[in-house]
């Protein structure tokens, strides 16, 4: 049987160097594509056919000058047969080549960075949510490639809540989060979504950038921008994205804003804050500390011993979305980053970090948020 190896599909990223097949079984070299306009690179999402019941390695060469070479040490891909199950591989990684080991059962098998949240599961998504009780659908706007830029607004409450995922269209954990977090938010008979949507008004972005998402971009949208360094000076040439949601903020407000991600190298969930923005007051950082502390109180999956360096005073980079809604409204904004590797205080020998548990961590993050509405 001809053996396959290929992304020709929506989030899809490999190139082929080389496919040997022996007796002992077949190896393969790759590299992974950078972003279109870019230097990017660190998502892939590719299918293997013709290999059931052979041993597979999948040797990806390129690694080493990825975007985060950092994030491969005790890293293990995932591959799925059914597409809906993600399991770890057998993965190495050694000068600068990612080495997947597999023995998959099907003919096909899909291997990819972490669990895709495709173009289509996203429609699904915004389709369920729109036909909810008291949810309004709006498209903001069209992205370079003439995708919709979807916004879904729910809620009663004079609290400005504005929830956002994907500006990194390769952490895709963000929209799996999302999916867990509008589950529960339009759960009429879940006592935490009711007091929310009556205390709020939430304004959800489940997917910041739909161009780089399909075409299996990792940081990047369709003109090779990283969108989370436009807030501060969007437009509709570059960062369409940024400029048509920084606009609908403005229309609104912004009383409390969670921007969600993945990261590359810690294994660990962790917030972080717009502390070093110029105009920073104790009360934002009084619940923003709240907010963090409470939620590593309420989930064993989020702690506070990891994350990133604190900007100093008046030095937060105000072209990140966080720092930006903290300093344009007052409000109290943060980054959630989740990991592609594991929760090692956690760990899930099959599964590591996945769906699931983002999902999860986005039910535990409304019921925190919850616990403090009337304060924000």
């Amino acid at each position: 049987m001809t053996i396959s190896i290929t992304s020709a599909f929506d989030s899809g990223n490999i190139k082929v160097l080389s496919i040997n097949d022996t007796p002992d079984g077949v190896r393969a070299e790759l590299e992974i594509v950078r972003d279109h306009q870019s230097d990017f690179y660190q998502w892939f999402h590719f299918r293997v056919a013709g290999v059931a019941g052979r041993e597979v390695e999948l040797a990806i060469v390129n690694c080493g000058a990825s975007a985060y070479p950092g994030g491969w040490p005790g890293y293990r891909a995932r591959f799925s047969e059914d597409r809906d199950s993600w399991l770890l591989a057998d993965t190495g990684y050694a000068d600068g080549t990612l080495t997947i080991r597999l023995a998959p059962d099907a003919n096909a098998v899909w291997v990819a960075y972490f669990a895709p949240y495709s173009m289509e599961r996203h429609h699904d998504l915004i389709a369920w949510a729109a036909c909810q009780p008291g949810v309004a659908h709006r498209e903001l706007g069209l992205t370079l490639d003439g995708q919709p830029l979807d916004l879904l607004t729910v809620g009663e409450g004079e609290k400005r809540v504005w929830l956002y995922a994907r500006q990194h269209p390769g952490e895709t954990m963000a929209e799996w989060w999302m999916e867990g977090a509008l589950e529960r938010l339009l759960d009429e008979e879940d006592a935490v979504a009711r007091l929310l949507r009556a205390k709020a008004t939430f304004h959800i972005v489940p997917n910041m950038n739909p161009d780089g998402s399909r075409r299996g971009h990792l940081r990047t949208n369709a003109a090779g921008v990283n969108l989370n360094r436009e807030w501060h000076e969007p437009s509709m040439a570059q960062s369409p994205e940024v400029f048509l949601v920084r606009a609908a903020m403005d229309e609104t407000g912004v009383d409390f804003a969670m921007d969600v991600h993945g990261d590359e190298a810690i294994a660990a969930v962790f917030i972080a804050g717009f502390e070093g923005i110029p105009s920073i007051t104790e009360r934002q950082l009084s619940l923003y500390h709240r907010y963090r502390d409470t939620l590593a109180a309420r989930t064993p999956d989020f702690q506070t011993r990891l994350g990133y360096p604190v900007a100093g005073d008046g030095r937060a980079n105000l072209s990140m979305s966080t720092n930006q809604l903290a300093e344009r409204f007052g409000a109290v904004s943060m980054t959630l980053e989740m990991p592609f590797k594991d929760n090692d205080d956690l760990p899930d020998a099959d599964f590591g970090w996945s769906p699931a548990r983002s999902i999860q961590l986005g039910k535990d993050c409304l019921a925190v948020l919850a616990e403090m509405i009337d304060e924000i």
